[in-house]
């Protein structure tokens, strides 16, 4: 029986411990918080932070495990690579999965190998950060080198800004290292995003996507993902050609990743993030729809060297949106109302939250309340609904005063 060490038992990563144990292989499930749903799934766990690689390290060794899996997890993709790399186990190279996972060596690999980059420049302290920011031409991202689902970003148009943004970035970074980058001026509404899939250095599936903001709440933070995808196929290919160059440069061999872009009004592809690892929110789910494509078997398979999957997509007709639910102020949650008719586009809702519980403003990807997905008839349907989801569905919160 094949044994996969899986990193992290969020609500978000049971599907990959779900997968494991449908297939018969022994799960084992590291993450640090004591109360992770996910341990009810796994056959065993450990109650240890996935990213202290040299404890992961031990797990693995005395668990003889097949593979490592950091599905939809940031911060344990080094882990992962990390101990399968010492184990002898498939992986990308370690370097390479680091240059992917921090957000400064990235704009250091773009640079070096003359991709199209924003100026930008890491900083460990506020005062070395406050010597060389008039440096920059505003406006500004302020971000956690380490962070992901946008927790801790910022845009900051004028100096007098700064010092609180690079103190709300410090707050969300696990290193406590920061990185300002000049901001980039996108000439197409939305930013193209989504999951792509690796296998023996080609990128043999492409499942780029719209991903929504929400301006009235956080401009910032994504709220949500549709298909098709709104910008030219010429535009499309610039992307895929950038990403494969990645690929090439940092010798990826397997795995899925996820990627942002975005292209400028000379033409020029800008590659924001490509995360060694699949998208948060429920993507693969939402491409799975649309695609019919498994990518959480094919990353499980892939971890523990097996390639005897298919990944090519067969698309559905239909217009396609993810909404995350969440809220623009702190309260307990009460319910979620669908309104106007949109209940009858509901493909699936997945709600984290019980009546009562906790909720904060949407700063980060991490307060969703949870996922809805839509589909509909018509691109105007869905431009209705993207443009104004307020008006279709309503989180209800109760303040407490």
């Amino acid at each position: 029986m094949k044994k996969i060490l899986l990193l992290g038992g969020s609500t978000q990563q049971i599907p990959a411990i779900e997968y494991a144990n449908k297939q018969g292989y022994y799960t084992v499930l590291c993450d640090y918080l004591a109360d992770n749903p996910g341990q009810d799934y796994a056959k065993k766990f450990y109650c240890i932070s996935t990213t202290d690689k040299d404890a992961i390290l031990e797990v693995a060794k005395n668990e003889k495990v097949d593979g490592v899996v950091a599905y939809a997890s940031d911060p344990a993709t080094p882990t992962a690579a990390y101990v399968a790399e010492k184990l002898g186990l498939p992986t990308n190279p370690y370097k390479s999965v680091e240059i992917l996972a921090f957000k400064d060596k990235f704009r250091e690999f773009l640079r070096e190998n003359n991709f199209n980059c924003p100026k930008a420049k890491g900083f460990s302290s506020l005062e070395s950060a406050k010597e060389e920011i008039n440096q920059f031409t505003f406006p500004v991202m302020v971000k956690p080198i380490d962070s992901s689902g946008s927790k801790g970003v910022s845009k900051v148009e004028k100096v007098e800004d700064f010092e609180e943004a690079y103190k709300i970035a410090l707050d969300n970074s696990r290193g406590k290292n920061i990185i300002v980058e000049e901001f980039i001026e996108q000439d197409h509404e939305y930013m193209v995003g989504g999951d792509c899939f690796v296998l023996n250095g080609e990128v043999v599936y492409w499942g780029f996507l719209n991903c929504h903001r929400d301006p009235k709440v956080n401009a910032l933070v994504p709220v949500g993902k549709s298909y098709p995808l709104l910008i030219s196929e010429d535009r499309v290919k610039q992307v895929k050609r950038e990403i494969q160059r990645v690929v090439n440069l940092l010798h990826i061999e397997f795995g899925g990743f996820n990627v942002e872009a975005m292209i400028d009004s000379k033409e020029r592809v800008f590659l924001i993030e490509m995360g060694p690892r699949n998208g948060g929110n429920m993507i693969p789910d939402f491409l799975k729809m649309i695609h019919g494509v498994d990518l959480i078997g094919a990353t499980v398979e892939a971890t523990i060297g097996n390639e005897n999957f298919q990944l090519k997509q067969k698309s559905k007709s239909g217009f396609y949106v993810t909404h995350n639910l969440h809220t623009d102020k702190d309260g307990l949650f009460q319910t979620v109302k669908y309104k106007n008719g949109i209940e009858d586009k509901i493909l699936k809702e997945v709600i984290y939250k019980k009546k009562g519980d906790s909720v904060q403003y949407f700063d980060g990807a991490n307060k969703a309340i949870g996922i809805v997905f839509f589909k509909f008839d018509t691109q105007e349907e869905q431009m209705n609904f993207t443009k104004d989801p307020e008006n279709w569905v309503e989180v209800i919160i109760k303040q407490v005063i």
